[in-house]
Parts: C-alpha cells; structure tokens; sequence
C-alpha cells in the first residue's frame, strides 16, 4: 500500500538539502525521520571516506565530499553542508559552520582550516592550491603549489566569494558577494571587489 506522507517527506528532505539550518527546527515528528537518515547517511559517508563528523551535524546526501587517506575532512558539531557542494580534504571544519549550496572547497595539499561560527553563501570557491604559469610549457603542465587556506572565527563569506591560496582570514572579518580575495584579511574587516578591498572594519 503507497504511503502518501512519502511523498511529501521526500519533498522535505529536497528542502532541506537545500536549506539545511530548517533541520534544527524541525518538528518532533519529523526531527525523528530525519535524524534517522542523517545518522544513515553520515556512517555510510565515514565508511566510505576518511572523514570524521561531529555531533548533531547535517550532511545533504546530495554534496560531493571526497577524502582519501592523507586529505582527511574533520567536521565540527553543529555544522551543515547543503547539497552541490563539493568538498575535497584536507578540510578542518570547526563547530557551528555553515556551508551553503555549491560551493567548492579543495583543500590541495596544504590544506583549508574554517574555525567555529563561519558561513559560506552559496557558490563559493575555496581553492588551496594553484598552476605555475611560466612559458616553457602548457598550463596543464606546470608544478601545483599549495599553500593552504585559513578562515578565521565568526567569518562571512557573502554569496560567489573566491578564495585563492595561501590566504588568511582574521576573526569576524566579512567578505561580500562576488568578492575575489587575492590577500589576507584583517580582524573585523569588511572587504568587497574583485579584487577584494577594505570598505570599513566593524569595529568602527
């Protein structure tokens, strides 16, 4: 016999692969489904992967996380990563981060490190490692350096921000939409423009 709640639960889990901080307020009724296929899918994904996900975490089964031995991804509690995200370690990801729908997180070499509290809008791209570009031969065979990429706490990443390597990003700094951030940043600092430029610190 067809179950015709099914449907609409699909639906929900749709919604909230997509928006996935509606987990945290769900309803008794659905937080036990829910919690059920989180802890499903999470065991399976740390099965399959060398990650590590902490407490009452959610990871849409539709994002792309990819961590063979050696680009380990750690994950904090309470942090959720919505669904077309494409995640590549080595990533530390702290508690109470936000990782909104497709974005691009590849950790190269060195690696990413986000601490607590940080939010990425979507289409994001965080990339820790980049081409030589000399003349002597193509592009796609030049050496790849990796440098590594920090974000620091309570940080917001506004909607389409590029991170290029070897970037650090002090505490409770902004970036905003469509930014492209070609150096570091300081604490508190509110930056927008390609490339990324002081507008004001929060503090003032």
């Amino acid at each position: 016999m067809n179950d015709p709640l099914l449907k609409y639960r699909e639906q929900h889990k749709q919604r909230l692969n997509y928006m996935p901080w509606l987990y945290w307020s769900l309803k008794p009724k659905h937080r036990e489904w829910a919690e059920v296929w989180q802890a499903e899918y999470q065991a399976y994904l740390m099965e399959m992967e060398t990650v590590e996900i902490g407490k009452n975490c959610f990871i849409s089964p539709l994002a792309h996380i990819f961590a063979e031995p050696g680009r380990k991804i750690s994950i904090g509690d309470n942090t959720f990563i919505a669904a077309d995200c494409t995640l590549h370690g080595p990533l530390e990801i702290g508690n109470e981060v936000a990782i909104n729908h497709h974005c691009i997180l590849d950790g190269g070499r060195a690696g990413i490190k986000l601490h607590d509290q940080v939010r990425i809008a979507a289409y994001s791209h965080l990339y820790a490692f980049d081409h030589g570009m000399e003349m002597d031969r193509a592009i796609y065979q030049q050496p790849v350096t990796s440098k590594g990429i920090e974000v620091g706490r309570d940080v917001w990443l506004g909607a389409h921000v590029g991170i290029k390597d070897g970037i650090k990003i002090g505490h409770h700094a902004v970036i905003g939409m469509n930014s492209m951030v070609t150096k570091d940043v300081a604490d508190f600092a509110i930056m927008a423009g390609n490339p990324a430029k002081l507008i004001r610190y929060r503090t003032e």
